[in-house]
């Protein structure tokens, strides 16, 4: 922990500044942006669902430079962007600004800061990777347990504009000179070596594939359901979070209350699974990681009672934290470290992608009468399902396949 604390410390920073960038922290001005630019909920979303689209088709070029270029150049880059399309939803007044604001959040925040770090540390690391990616990635849960409170106390006495620019000035004051000292640290320490030698090899023998190999595995493809599940239900049911504490007849305030909720459970759930990856390896956790989710959307759909907001935090954490490590540590344990930034970008698009569609899929359901808890009981059936095809693709996943030709 001691000698690798600069690298650990530059993943953490990097994906607790990637919060901005996030749906649950954008969606809770959702109510302001809409009344400010007169949207509905179906609009708003499609709208939404369009800018992370763009952002997702542009993150498909720009991941793969993680393989060639200084992850702490890249980062300093992405925080600047980010914080310049803060600024720019402090003062949207258009539907044009918005979308290139949301594009930009999207591309910096959730698509890049969070890739270099979770790249960084599978690359970084080998023998403890599961442990240095669960220590690295709790800048994740740290933000969803600070900012929405943060934001919600904020609001009381200051615009939703105010709050944005405060973000943005934030970002470049205190998170970029931080960001560019802990650079200079892990370079200093030679932490920054591919496949680290210092924290011990790979040990596999296997070669690593490239993503044109990926692309023509079907192990791949059976586990897209799965893995694409969490981030859009997630996405989808705090980017409604303010129609779902409408339909509870819930406070917004109450809700977010319940976000250090989510953040310890994730907190607990990724630390765990980073133990327990580097002992039993990624693939065999899959059968396990979705269930929390499938109960929490049951629960939320069986009842309007309050209870049912920290509880559903609760579980929806423990599988968010343990999908950050989960699949983040997959792709290296899969096909290798050498081209991991290229196949994670192809990945992260994905997500992306399903993260784009589920606010207007969900906000046109809602527009066309189908309740948010209808939606949660099919949302759950579906987790069931996908929790189950793991089990069946497991004996496939721990084989250890060396990459088929190239072509």
């Amino acid at each position: 922990m001691r000698r690798a604390a600069p690298a650990l410390g530059l993943g953490f920073l990097l994906s607790f500044g990637s919060s901005i960038g996030q749906t649950y922290f954008i969606s809770l001005f959702a109510g302001d942006i809409r009344a400010d630019l007169n949207l509905t909920h179906g609009s708003f979303g499609t709208l939404y669902t369009f800018a992370t689209l763009a952002s997702a088709a542009t993150f498909l070029w720009l991941g793969k430079l993680t393989d060639r270029f200084d992850l702490s150049l890249l980062s300093a880059f992405s925080l600047v962007g980010l914080s310049g399309c803060a600024l720019l939803i402090a003062g949207v007044d258009s539907l044009i600004t918005l979308i290139l604001g949301i594009f930009g959040l999207r591309l910096f925040g959730q698509g890049l800061l969070s890739h270099i770090a979770i790249t960084a540390m599978g690359c970084w690391f080998a023998a403890e990777r599961g442990r240095a990616l669960s220590i690295a990635t709790l800048g994740f849960p740290v933000g969803e347990a600070l900012l929405p409170v943060l934001a919600a106390f904020l609001l009381t006495f200051c615009t939703w504009r105010e709050i944005w620019t405060g973000a943005s000035v934030g970002m470049i004051v205190i998170m970029l000179p931080l960001l560019l000292w802990l650079a200079y640290l892990v370079r200093e320490r030679g932490l920054d070596r591919p496949r680290n030698d210092i924290f011990g090899a790979e040990g596999s023998g296997r070669l690593s594939w490239t993503r044109e190999q990926v692309l023509r595995d079907l192990r791949f493809y059976g586990l897209l359901p799965g893995l694409l599940a969490p981030p859009f239900i997630i996405t989808g049911v705090l980017f409604h979070q303010v129609h779902l504490v409408e339909t509870k007849s819930w406070t917004l305030a109450a809700f977010a209350s319940c976000y250090p909720l989510y953040a310890i459970s994730s907190t607990v759930a990724s630390l765990a699974a980073g133990w327990m990856v580097d002992r039993s390896g990624a693939a065999r956790l899959l059968r396990f990681y979705l269930l929390p989710l499938a109960l929490g959307l049951a629960l939320l759909a069986a009842t309007d009672a309050i209870f049912a907001a920290p509880a559903f935090m609760l579980l929806m954490g423990a599988s968010a934290g343990a999908a950050t490590v989960v699949v983040g540590a997959l792709w290296a344990e899969l096909y290798g470290t050498d081209h991991l930034g290229a196949i994670r970008s192809l990945v992260v698009a994905l997500l992306v992608l399903s993260t784009a569609i589920a606010p207007g899929l969900m906000g046109l359901l809602i527009d066309a009468g189908l309740s948010l808890d209808s939606q949660f009981v099919l949302l759950s059936i579906y987790v069931f399902v996908c929790a189950i095809s793991f089990v069946v693709m497991l004996p496939s996943l721990v084989l250890g396949l060396q990459p088929p030709a190239s072509r």
